[in-house]
């Protein structure tokens, strides 16, 4: 991931368009038209031999002319001149190029290589950043920059558009303009050679001119990259994506279960959710969002209040709140009170009708009564035209309410060209203004939803428990396995593996024949079920193949004989290696669930979880999600399910042992990650109920892993390094150095508290009493891939582990720079843990290739200043407008 040379793409102070023409129609000519219709400052040089002068301009005949190398390049030439282009763009010193050329990709250059890659060839050694190609452009309206073919600019605000698809682009374009709506930049993506998703995301988070950023995704290469971004800028604004493609097929060599029911679009859900995203489904939905995000405000709550001048409008935008998941407002009695004083028959619950003959003065008194009320964090207004009453009267009674409110008052104007003064004076108020009654409820629940995904991000999950599992052991079946040429495991042979993971299994026995049947069920002690070992069968059940309430040796051996009859009248073609006995887990009151996992072509391994039993493929009640998981993730995936109601107990039955469940699911995603050959899995069913859950049958699908590279990089996040763990000695005993895990939560605020004032304040620059929960999940809750925590720990006095000191490092997306901080516990200082900490981050930035580590600290911080110098940081003079000396260490 990069974002180097960004800012020239961004923010040009000079622009060359090469391929500038004056034939009408032509990329050239648009392009040249919209630089200059635009207004950019900047100084800007078409480039074209058949051209003197263009639109009064002097017109250069050759790139490797210009008086200077341009910080943008738009090029719009034909196909085979691109990558000669971008070569002497690179030597003049221009870095950062538009290709709106398409057709590179299937074009060849005398090398036999693809003018695409030619381009990158040409690009690479001067780091030039290329957009495109194919690429409908670039629009920057903040500095009056539209290097693109649509038709028109944008006025200028605070939201990013990113999408794959001109088209779409320039028709949100003129959507936009008729609303009202400004944009801080609007990308188009065309081909990704070079500048992708990921790119654009580091660079508008950290851009301090975008509140929201809104992307239109065709498809993903490379998720692992796109997911690191997305986690970080969903964290410090609103991020949306419309998903186009939303294909409903599965996988069709899928062996499992699991490998069929994950969908493609069911894990893009699941990864737009775990990034902290929010999810547009249609065109109307992101329009809905563009206008939300334009104007709403932060969202303290999620009760929505609803009022308007007619009971159809009003009982459509309840219904929709009800259907998409929303909560009405509950009033208080005041509340009521004084909305009873405007509407006497109101009947004091449920969406407020003002009546159609509502003058602007009640709308005004309703609204200001509703925003009042504590229950209330937002307010729907839904007006139909009436001849009666001017829209545009009540628009302007309610713009002073909206402007001083700190909640949300979101307008819907039903009607066109009525009602197009007030949807105008709303907006100037900062009211988000909507069409219709469904589409302004689904503007309010995106707000509910991103603050749902946000939320979610910053729970602390609970331990599953100190045990770890036998991973060497489930590696080595693994391994045994495929050096058998076994693919698809059988049920003891999964189960095993499971087991090394702390997985609950029924206990089960393979039989070759029906007396060894016999003996195992000895074994494990009647009741038994007897089911046939075949590779050949997915569904046993099919086939005859398993018989239940076996008591006796002699009920084993027949139901075995009769099951190897069976099979060959049904299925001769099937090979028979023996049988299956397993102990009886018979419970009525137990829930049969699946739990699984598959490989998604794009997000690699996913964790599924869902109602199971032999209707499992019917029922279609199942969620995705990416691991790893935590119990805070699992018990996320589990709630997105219907069965999860059943789960949670009903009449006469106790709700099952969800603790049990969650940790089952945990494993699952520890296991997938660190067992690369698994490519499917089916755990179906796992039985559960409130003393546990316990996994009934089993299957699994292995391959040899791409040993390429790491392992690691199939996983679209990636997970807990435990290769970074380190015991080292410390005070007579023993010291745990380890990357800090999201289970950490409680400890680090012990730790926390037991900081001086002083210590706090040399650590954050001010002083703070208490950790809010955001800022103990972005302490605890870090990107693997972009930074890294060390924590020095060992178990407390009680058992409990404690942390006693912390070493922070987070990298540029370029891995140049990596700033570091370090704290220790007041009480442990001077004791070496600093010197530790800091060894172990500078050593893990080495590991990495960073180019340098940096810090900064109070002048005061003497024992800091001191620390870096001893390790050989430059230490620089006080910094007069920042109040800090810096300090650096070349690595590289």
């Amino acid at each position: 991931m990069s974002v180097r040379n960004l800012r020239q793409l961004f923010a040009p102070k000079s622009v060359a368009l090469v391929g500038a023409s004056e034939r009408p129609g032509s990329v050239g000519a648009t392009v040249l038209r919209n630089l200059l219709d635009g207004g950019f400052a900047g100084m800007l040089y078409p480039v074209n031999p058949k051209y003197d002068i263009l639109a009064g301009r002097e017109v250069w005949h050759d790139v490797g002319k210009l008086p200077q190398a341009p910080e943008l390049a738009i090029i719009c030439t034909p196909p085979s001149t691109i990558p000669g282009i971008v070569r002497t763009l690179g030597e003049l010193g221009t870095r950062a190029a538009i290709v709106m050329t398409a057709g590179l990709s299937s074009a060849r250059d005398q090398r036999g290589r693809s003018l695409r890659q030619a381009m990158l060839d040409a690009a690479n050694p001067y780091l030039l950043r290329i957009l495109g190609p194919n690429s409908f452009g670039l629009l920057a309206p903040g500095i009056g920059l539209n290097a693109s073919i649509a038709e028109g600019g944008a006025a200028k605000g605070r939201i990013a558009f990113v999408s794959e698809s001109g088209a779409l682009m320039t028709g949100v374009l003129d959507w936009a303009r008729t609303r009202g709506i400004g944009f801080s930049s609007f990308i188009s993506l065309g081909d990704s050679a070079d500048v992708d998703f990921g790119d654009l995301l580091d660079y508008l988070a950290s851009d301090p001119g975008t509140g929201a950023i809104l992307l239109h995704v065709e498809s993903l290469r490379y998720a692992r990259k796109f997911m690191s971004a997305a986690r970080a800028a969903a964290r410090s604004k609103p991020t949306l994506m419309l998903k186009a493609g939303r294909s409903l097929e599965s996988a069709s060599a899928a062996a499992c279960l699991s490998g069929v029911l994950a969908r493609p679009d069911d894990v893009y859900d699941a990864a737009i959710r775990r990034a902290g995203m929010l999810r547009a489904y249609t065109t109307g939905q992101l329009f809905a969002a563009v206008e939300t995000l334009a104007r709403a405000k932060p969202l303290y709550g999620e009760h929505l209040a609803i009022l308007g001048n007619g009971a159809g409008p009003v009982i459509l935008a309840g219904d929709a709140l009800q259907y998409g998941g929303g909560t009405q407002a509950r009033l208080g009695e005041d509340t009521v009170a004084r909305l009873r004083e405007l509407v006497p028959e109101w009947s004091g619950s449920g969406p407020l009708n003002l009546r159609g003959d509502a003058p602007p003065e009640r709308y005004r008194d309703a609204v200001e009564v509703l925003l009042k009320d504590p229950d209330v964090n937002a307010v729907l207004m839904i007006h139909a035209p009436n001849a009666v009453v001017d829209p545009a009267d009540v628009a302007r009674a309610l713009a002073p309410l909206a402007r001083q409110s700190s909640r949300n008052v979101l307008a819907c104007w039903l009607g066109g060209q009525g009602v197009t003064q007030a949807r105008t004076i709303a907006s100037e108020a900062g009211m988000p203004a909507y069409r219709t009654p469904e589409e302004a409820v689904n503007g309010f629940l995106q707000i509910v939803n991103y603050r749902h995904n946000q939320h979610l991000l910053m729970e602390v999950p609970a331990s599953v428990g100190d045990g770890e599992p036998d991973r060497e052991r489930a590696r080595r079946l693994v391994r045994e396995a495929l050096q058998k040429g076994h693919y698809l495991l059988s049920d003891p042979e999964t189960k095993a593996i499971l087991g090394a993971y702390g997985i609950p299994v029924v206990p089960t026995r393979a039989a070759a024949t029906p007396q060894e049947a016999v003996q195992a069920a000895h074994e494990i002690g009647f009741p038994v079920a007897v089911k046939i070992l075949s590779p050949d069968v997915a569904q046993k059940t099919d086939v005859g193949g398993v018989t239940l309430d076996l008591d006796s040796s002699a009920a084993v051996q027949a139901a075995a004989e009769r099951m190897r009859r069976r099979l060959t009248e049904l299925r001769p073609d099937a090979r028979l290696e023996g049988f299956i006995v397993q102990a009886m887990a018979r419970n009525p009151e137990a829930h049969e669930l699946i739990a699984g996992a598959a490989t998604d072509p794009v997000f690699g391994p996913v964790i599924l979880f869902g109602q199971g039993g032999l209707a499992v493929s019917v029922t279609a009640d199942h969620a995705v999600a990416l691991p790893p998981l935590n119990t805070v993730l699992a018990r996320d995936l589990v709630n997105r399910t219907r069965v999860a109601r059943q789960l949670a107990g009903y009449r006469n039955h106790p709700a099952a042992n969800m603790d049990a469940i969650l940790a089952v699911l945990v494993q699952v995603g520890r296991l997938v990650a660190e067992v690369p050959e698994i490519v499917e899995l089916d755990i179906n069913p796992l039985l559960a109920d409130s003393r546990g859950a316990v996994v009934l049958d089993a299957r699994m699908r292995i391959a040899m892993a791409d040993r390429s590279g790491s392992t690691l990089d199939r996983l679209a996040i990636r997970p807990y390094p435990a290769e970074l763990e380190e015991l080292v000695d410390w005070q007579d005993g023993k010291l745990l150095l380890r990357p800090i895990r999201p289970e950490d939560g409680a400890a680090h605020v012990t730790f926390f508290n037991a900081l001086t004032p002083d210590d706090v304040r040399y650590r954050m620059f001010v002083r703070v009493r208490e950790l809010q929960p955001a800022q103990l999940a972005r302490f605890t809750q870090i990107d693997y891939d972009r930074e890294m925590a060390f924590i020095a720990t060992r178990p407390g006095p009680d058992g409990v582990a404690e942390t006693l000191a912390v070493g922070r490092v987070v990298a540029d997306p370029d891995n140049v720079s990596a700033e570091f901080a370090v704290t220790v516990r007041s009480d442990l200082k001077g004791k070496g843990l600093g010197v530790m900490l800091m060894n172990k981050l500078i050593a893990y930035c080495r590991a990495r290739g960073t180019r340098e580590i940096v810090g900064e600290a109070l002048p005061q911080n003497a024992p800091v200043i001191g620390l870096v110098k001893k390790l050989g940081f430059t230490v620089g003079p006080v910094d007069e407008e920042e109040g800090v000396r810096k300090f650096w260490l070349t690595l590289r």
